[in-house]
């Protein structure tokens, strides 16, 4: 299939390389700070945005590394913090904007010297003190401080800094990173983190990837460093501040890290078990594990949903297995490669829903053919079949029936025409071609026609771009 064949299919949106279409913005609190910046010059935006979050991203330049530093104090839920960005300029940067929605902004340095600032709606617009050429590298530091508040969006639920009884959880899918640090929030700028991590002695702070020595105390204080080393989209950033209690243990020579609120009643060992099992059973279907640890946190918050935050998911109450082994599928499908559009989140959850159904045909449940089979007896007129999966639109972006069942579904479908042997290829060599990268749902049928020799332009039109009960 061709370029434009595939544009075609999915109406123009779904290759990596298609022009994105306008779509409403998301609603971000309102924000206002003393310092206004002039306004003219570039300010970096070149390629087109997210069609579901318009406002969010800018593409003049490319983050390399995150340092955030975060003092926080349960007691009072406020937050010291100094965020220190480290990237490229892609093109003369006069100005350049970030996402930004959080605390009260004290200082903004780049490359050392004082930059003006000025804050509108989720946008911060930075203006240094000369121009940034191409090619530049450039630090830009963000000193802020207050108490960190979350998204509650109608239709997406609540998100962002999530303050909770003994300290705080970020959950930041869709675009809630910017509640508590400046940041590019386009899903094609992954970039590494260090989070230095401040807190009263006594309290646990936990982060993405793996901790960095012992955390130093004084003056009563602690603080802990936590590093992820491999590139990270900035939804699946992660702090979990509070009362845990910590397990660590080595699987395959890989750290399994989880962590479980003391005050939640029940069996504290089986994440870290059912994390260690899925992962596992994840490396013989999917390819190598992508990450430099593994684990999961237990954190009750008023959230009500998992997130499959990089290396360590965090699950707002004490989770089954079929949850376990669906965010530990993420850390490949999601978190590893990931989409280039929020459009295509059916890459994420029709995925790992689907290696749900892959773990219930081999632990002694239902195969995925039955499964697939008592999903598609229900009616075509029903509110199941009446949304593209492969563009559900921004308020329908969580939908479990049309992202995730349908999603799977898809799979299942495709498993069906390509046969078992192609089908498990494609899962290994998705996983291998693009680790650490952005992709298109184009990407997955350009790969699945490689390694199968089909047309599956019908079945993906049908399954993914068809408000339809797909005929069989």
């Amino acid at each position: 299939m061709t370029s434009r064949e595939c544009a075609a299919l999915a109406l123009s949106v779904t290759c990596a390389t298609a022009l994105f279409t306008a779509a409403p913005a998301s609603t971000a609190p309102a924000t206002a700070a003393p310092v206004v910046a002039p306004l003219g010059g570039d300010q970096g935006q070149t390629r087109a945005r997210d069609p579901y979050f318009p406002l969010s991203g800018n593409q003049g330049y490319d983050v390399q590394h995150y340092d955030l530093g975060l003092d926080f104090t349960p007691a009072s839920h406020e937050l010291a913090a100094e965020a220190t960005i480290t990237a490229r300029a892609e093109r003369r940067l006069a100005r350049f904007t970030l996402d930004y929605s959080g605390p009260p902004i004290q200082r903004i340095t780049v490359d050392g010297r004082e930059a003006a600032y000025r804050r509108e709606g989720q946008k911060l617009t930075v203006v240094p003190a000369e121009a940034l050429r191409p090619g530049r590298d450039f630090t830009v530091q963000v000193r802020y401080g207050g108490r960190p508040e979350p998204i509650n969006d109608p239709a997406l639920g609540l998100y962002g800094w999530i303050n909770t009884d003994d300290g705080a959880v970020t959950l930041n899918e869709p675009d809630g990173a910017r509640t508590w640090y400046p940041v590019n929030d386009d899903l094609r700028d992954k970039a590494t983190y260090t989070f230095r991590i401040t807190t009263p002695t006594g309290v646990t702070a936990l982060a993405n990837g793996e901790p960095q020595g012992r955390p130093r105390a004084g003056n009563g204080r602690t603080t802990a460093t936590w590093t992820m080393a491999k590139p990270m989209a900035s939804y699946l950033a992660m702090v979990a501040i509070g009362n845990f209690d910590v397990t660590r243990t080595q699987v395959d020579g890989i750290p399994n890290i989880t962590a479980y609120d003391p005050a939640i009643p029940g069996d504290d060992s089986f994440l870290h078990s059912a994390t260690a099992a899925a992962e596992q059973w994840g490396v013989t279907k999917f390819g190598r594990y992508p990450f430099d640890s593994m684990g999961g946190v237990i954190d009750p918050s008023d959230a009500g949903y998992a997130l499959e935050t990089q290396s360590r998911p965090v699950y707002d109450s004490p989770p089954d297995e079929s949850a376990v082994v669906h965010e530990s599928a993420h850390q490949w499908f999601g978190d590893s490669v990931t989409p280039t559009s929020w459009q295509d989140i059916w890459l994420n959850e029709g995925f790992a829903t689907y290696a749900e159904w892959l773990w219930q045909e081999e632990h002694g449940g239902p195969s995925a053919q039955e499964t697939f089979d008592g999903l598609y007896a229900t009616p075509a007129g029903d509110p199941f079949w009446q949304l593209k999966t492969g563009d559900p639109g921004r308020d329908e972006m969580f939908n479990y029936d049309v992202v995730y069942l349908r999603g799977a579904m898809t799979l299942q479908e495709l498993r069906s025409t390509i046969g078992d042997d192609a089908f498990f290829r494609l899962l290994r060599e998705w996983n291998e071609r693009y680790r650490y990268g952005n992709v298109g749902t184009c990407d997955l049928i350009r790969l699945a026609e490689e390694i199968s020799h089909r047309d599956l332009q019908p079945l993906f039109q049908a399954w993914l771009y068809t408000a339809a009960k797909p005929a069989r």
